[in-house]
């Protein structure tokens, strides 16, 4: 494990109980911002086009449901 992980374990774990809910609630946002370029990057390199074509596909066969 790296000395910058330990370090921010370290801090993590000394965080009083209104420290730690702040926290979490920023690195669970910053968690989403990052899944949400990832999901952005994919989209735009073509990752996810299978997607689509299954999707085009079931509609095609009628096997398509509404969510």
């Amino acid at each position: 494990m790296s000395d910058r992980i330990r370090t921010l374990e370290q801090a993590v774990t000394k965080l009083d109980d209104r420290e730690l809910k702040r926290f979490a609630a920023w690195f669970a946002a910053y968690q989403e911002r990052v899944w949400d370029g990832q999901i952005a990057r994919d989209a735009s390199a073509g990752k996810l086009d299978f997607l689509i074509e299954e999707a085009r596909s079931e509609r095609t066969a009628g096997t398509l449901m509404d969510l």
